[in-house]
């Protein structure tokens, strides 16, 4: 059983490259009560990729959740903004 939810969601945008990018992580149980890390990527507004990782223990998906997070916030992703984008 997950302990507490795990969520993100950050956008990646260069107007002069042409990069609209979204990446999303969540952690949730299985039906057999394992760790389940599902990670989702690709350009904003389209479907995307996805990747789903299983893990016996909690702790060892919050480890992968937590490095994946510092990776993408080292590249420049970062949560959505509520301002509207500039054209």
């Amino acid at each position: 059983m997950i302990s507490q939810p795990y969520r993100l969601y950050v956008e990646r945008t260069d107007v002069t490259k042409n990069m609209a990018r979204y990446y999303a992580m969540e952690i949730s149980a299985t039906l057999f009560g394992d760790a389940c890390l599902v990670r989702t990527w690709g350009r904003i507004g389209q479907r995307g990729q996805c990747k789903i990782h299983l893990f016996a223990c909690e702790k060892e998906a919050v480890d992968l959740f937590l490095q994946l997070t510092r990776r993408k916030r080292a590249r420049g992703y970062r949560p959505r903004s509520m301002e509207p984008p500039v054209l």
